[in-house]
């Protein structure tokens, strides 16, 4: 409208100039009037779109597979975090439910408790919570016991009433699969599915302990177990929902190698697969129909991950390039720590560090397979070393840890007391390692028999008196530890320590296939070590059966255990039982029974602990909510609330 006002003014000017002109004296040339041109018209620019936002991830760890019952990985985990946000996070070693409603327990009426008769023959769980058919001496809890004090025997004839446990899980509403078809119930129920056929390779242990698993309803599903099963974590017992009208045309067999499932599985979470370029990169892309959009959730439009090896050379160099922004935990950070501390303080990079629940320890191999047939010092066995308590004790005190964690770790971790790290809920701050003190460990040597006769410390001592010990035998041991780097350079240290107090020590480095080999050929749990430096993780409950006696790998059990130190002591097996059997919702009395576990095995030192595992990402210096939890299954379990520049505080 404003350029036709502006036309017909220039119009009307021209005609009153060409009047003007006529009206004027005749004499000279009448003057030639040139019309103004309009101007240009000046339009308003179109806004430049904005280029996509991306998020940078460098792997260590390209992950084989992305099917959820096809393999576990920590760089299958980084992946499917974006993919999946769930279905339950773990926080502080605590249960956090993301597509439920609410975890289900006693006081909000999800977990509830059914008294049922049963039967001779019928498969129930006993008091240790081992599978078995119910028999005359079957030891069981009753229904109404939840702990040891009241189980009992069953006598074969009197009517018997055991606990069945249901555990009713709800989902939120209106989530939807990246593909816009609902999420409902059924898929945990085909989850289950999927997970109980022979096919999957995954452990039974949960799907043997359970009797049904229902949906009710679109999104309510029911768990109920085997009569006297009574698990300590309900949330393991909710399966991850898998898409079944995506799927079904699948066999199980088939979901572990087909494309749909392995490279290319569709989520409810953040992000969608776009592309994989094997061994360069894997991109994902945002989900339309993320349940979390409303929240402005994720802050990136495309995701990618890079493969650049595990090599911290390559993945610290991407990083300053601006190829990387997150470079994760799978590369091998530890062994660039000076490196990452020094660009830290230039302001290059932002480090996080995490402990746990890994945790690095010296074993004992308190009794080798070769005495369960039967021992005696002039049989040719390696002698008894270290069925004394002191002995075992005085290694500890003659184990410069700290130097360790100094001189390899740079003072990021410390030195562990009982079985898990600070954090953690059964964590004892009370409770500290013993020190190092080589004059003390000297003198425990000295009163267990281990004479210093030559008066040189540099040589190793030597036996005189002591029981299951040939007088002369020279205190000398072999110590195996991981290839690794870390693993290498912290046993010389710790070998070079012991050799303080006189302990001869040749330290050799042993291929992991050699190391976990099975028995009886593997050096561990085949039980022909002296000493072993390796690792363990902790996690949510007590990994005190990992120095039961029940647990002791030999010929007679097939070699199958993980006490490969084959120490046996009845105090702490009561204890342990204690302590896996204690309900966690009783609180003060759940608490003791850890904490009594842990101070047996510092008391009896079967192993000893030697520093938590350091867990290390390294980011872009203005990366934000980030949050580094070791007792998540990845470092990235709210890789949608990720951000850095203007977006972050």
């Amino acid at each position: 409208m404003r350029f036709h006002r502006l036309a017909l003014f220039l119009s009307l000017t021209a005609i009153a100039s060409t009047l003007l002109a006529a009206c004027a004296s005749p004499a000279g040339p009448t003057p030639t009037v040139q019309p103004t041109a309009p101007p240009t018209p000046t339009l308003e620019p179109s806004p430049t779109p904005l280029p996509p936002r991306e998020l940078n991830i460098c792997l260590g760890q390209e992950p084989q597979t992305l099917y959820l019952y096809g393999g576990s990985s920590r760089g299958m985990w980084s992946v499917l975090e974006a993919v999946y946000d769930g279905p339950i996070d773990t926080r502080g070693y605590m249960d956090q439910p993301v597509i439920l409603q609410e975890l289900p327990d006693q006081t909000n009426g999800g977990a509830i408790f059914h008294p049922i008769t049963v039967q001779r023959g019928q498969k129930v769980v006993d008091e240790d919570g081992n599978l078995t058919y119910l028999d005359t001496g079957t030891r069981v809890r009753p229904a109404g016991c939840h702990e040891d004090a009241c189980a009992a025997a069953w006598d074969g004839t009197a009517a018997l009433e055991l606990d069945q446990l249901s555990l009713t899980f709800k989902l939120k509403p209106g989530l939807l699969w990246s593909d816009s078809q609902p999420l409902t119930a059924s898929d945990s129920v085909y989850s289950f599915k999927l997970a109980s056929d022979p096919a999957t390779p995954i452990s039974r242990t949960l799907l043997d302990r359970t009797s049904s698993y229902q949906a009710e309803d679109e999104t309510s599903v029911v768990w109920t177990g085997l009569p006297g099963y009574n698990p300590n974590r309900p949330a393991d017992l909710f399966f991850t929902p898998l898409p079944e009208h995506a799927w079904s045309k699948f066999s199980p067999a088939e979901l572990l190698t087909a494309p749909e499932s392995s490279r290319n599985p569709l989520g409810w979470g953040a992000y969608i697969i776009d592309e994989w370029k094997q061994g360069e990169y894997l991109r994902l892309r945002i989900n339309p129909n993320y349940f979390r959009a409303s929240e402005g959730l994720p802050h990136f439009d495309i995701l990618t991950y890079h493969f650049l090896g595990d090599q911290a050379d390559n993945n610290l160099t991407a990083l300053a390039q601006g190829v990387c922004d997150i470079v994760d935990q799978t590369v091998q950070l530890e062994g660039q720590l000076y490196t990452v501390r020094d660009l830290e303080n230039q302001g290059k990079l932002k480090s996080y560090n995490g402990l746990g629940p890994e945790w690095e320890h010296l074993d004992f191999g308190i009794r080798p397979a070769a005495y369960d047939k039967g021992y005696n010092p002039w049989g040719g066995y390696r002698q008894d070393l270290f069925s004394d308590v002191r002995v075992r004790q005085a290694f500890e005190y003659c184990l410069d840890r700290q130097q360790v964690i100094d001189n390899l770790l740079y003072g990021r971790t410390q030195i562990p007391a009982g079985f898990f790290p600070p954090g953690h809920p059964l964590y004892l701050a009370d409770m500290k390692p013993l020190p190092y003190d080589p004059a003390e460990g000297a003198r425990l040597l000295e009163q267990a028999g281990w004479r210093d006769l030559d008066g040189d410390p540099a040589t190793p001592r030597t036996s005189l008196g002591i029981a299951n010990v040939l007088t002369g035998t020279p205190l000398t041991v072999t110590y195996l530890t991981t290839p690794d780097q870390l693993g290498k350079r912290s046993a010389d240290i710790l070998a070079a320590s012991l050799a303080g107090c006189g302990i001869g020590v040749e330290v050799q480095a042993t291929p992991l296939e050699q190391l976990f080999a099975p028995g009886p050929g593997g050096s561990l749990f085949g039980r022909t070590f002296d000493l072993a430096q390796f690792s363990w993780a902790s996690g949510r409950s007590s990994p005190c059966f990992l120095y039961a006696s029940d647990q002791i790998p030999s010929a007679e059990n097939g070699w199958l255990g993980v006490n490969v130190t084959g120490f046996t002591d009845e105090q702490y097996d009561t204890a342990c039982r204690a302590a896996l059997q204690a309900d966690p919702q009783k609180g003060e009395a759940y608490q003791t029974a850890q904490a009594e576990v842990q101070r047996l095995y510092a008391d009896l030192t079967p192993s000893i602990p030697l520093f938590y595992a350091l867990h290390l990402d390294v980011s872009r210096p203005d990366l934000c909510h980030f949050e580094m939890d070791t007792s998540a299954r990845s470092e990235f379990w709210n890789i949608e609330a990720l951000d850095y520049g203007e977006g972050c505080p």
